[in-house]
């Protein structure tokens, strides 16, 4: 009988094991098999062009400027020509979009992420980090001013005589050949007061000091807007431009990142009545090699925890210009280094790891 009671009690108290063996199996933390995607940054280049346009006007007496003055070569056609002055390269970083992972696991509450999205360090604490500043890429900036010159509006010869009884009295319009001459005698007139003035020649009026360099000034002044009248004007205007451009590995035989016009100037690159500029990237293939022999690693778990750096390379930076090289620099690019997982054994192993958010390479790793 007692038997028989005792082993009805351990029936009877069999499902409540049972329930309790559950829900303390229900305690156990579950596994995460999802993550934090990021990326790894490259490294971007931006061309900061500027150019020069070269405008010439011809003067309205250009046909006089031999006969009148002895110029020989005075031009009588307007023309424009552009010349390529300055181009500077700066850089700038964004995600890789080739390069875009998923922290998996555990190790996805370690990493921390840059406002763009790229890895800044694991298990690194609170980072202090910027704002992403707006990035305004102008395509051209000019940067002329009007001066108000004009050769209508400066010859002091009027447009118009009066008649006489001749004619009746009635006005008589002022041929160009009359107001070529006047325009002349005003250059001659000029320099001799110039020479005057220098040989002390003036009886009534001699200055000096800083009167005498204002005086000489300004009849230089007025003798040269005098001569433009017979050999042109040529003005000048500064325009900039910018381009964004993201080497990749086609770029070690050159692309063309805008193209140049001697008679339009700077232009995109789908232009093709431009001669191209092109970009060529030159890696430090050394570097790359020791990287790539050392990026392997022995821990069958590499990689696991989906968390990569990079190596980043050293490339040298070429701007071609019909066959020539108008620009150098060496820069680095990660884009074209090795990326490797970080080891598993520093991830869960009190460290702290930061990383350069502009290049993807392990700033430091301290032990916590």
């Amino acid at each position: 009988m007692r038997i028989f009671i005792f082993v009805l009690a351990v029936m009877l108290a069999m499902p409540a094991l049972g329930q309790r063996s559950k829900k303390s199996g229900d305690d156990v933390a579950p596994v995460f098999v999802e993550g934090i995607a990021y990326a790894l940054p490259r490294t971007g280049l931006r061309l900061k062009v500027k150019a020069i346009k070269e405008t010439f006007e011809p003067g309205p007496y250009a046909t006089y400027a031999e006969q009148l003055l002895g110029v020989s070569d005075a031009r009588n056609r307007s023309s424009v020509r552009w010349m390529i002055d300055e181009v500077k390269l700066e850089t700038f970083s964004e995600p890789d979009p080739e390069q875009v992972h998923k922290a998996l696991g555990d190790a996805a509450f370690l990493v921390s992420l840059t406002p763009d999205g790229c890895l800044a360090g694991i298990n690194a604490g609170n980072l202090q980090m910027t704002g992403m500043p707006v990035q305004a890429n102008s395509f051209v900036e000019s940067n002329q001013k009007e001066d108000g010159f004009s050769f209508s509006n400066f010859n002091d010869t009027p447009i118009y005589t009066p008649g006489d009884s001749t004619n009746n009295f009635r006005p008589v319009r002022v041929s160009t050949d009359v107001k070529a001459a006047e325009a002349a005698k005003r250059i001659l007139e000029c320099r001799l007061a110039r020479f005057h003035m220098a040989a002390g020649l003036m009886d009534e009026f001699h200055p000096d000091g800083v009167a005498y360099q204002v005086s000489l000034k300004e009849l230089e002044q007025i003798e040269k807007d005098y001569l433009s009248l017979f050999v042109g004007r040529t003005t000048y205007q500064e325009e900039k431009f910018s381009f964004d451009f993201v080497p990749a590995s086609s770029s070690a035989k050159g692309d063309v990142v805008f193209r140049f016009s001697e008679d339009k100037g700077v232009l995109p690159a789908s232009d093709l009545s431009g001669k191209p500029v092109m970009v060529r990237i030159e890696p430090e293939k050394d570097l790359i090699s020791g990287y790539s022999g050392l990026a392997a690693s022995e821990n069958p778990n590499a990689g696991e925890s989906g968390i990569y750096y990079r190596m980043p390379a050293v490339a040298d930076v070429s701007v071609i210009f019909e066959l020539k090289t108008i620009v150098t620099a060496r820069t680095v690019l990660p884009q074209f280094g090795q990326v490797a997982p970080i080891p598993e054994e520093l991830l869960f192993g009190g460290y702290s790891i930061t990383i350069h958010p502009e290049t993807g390479a392990v700033k430091s790793v301290t032990k916590k």
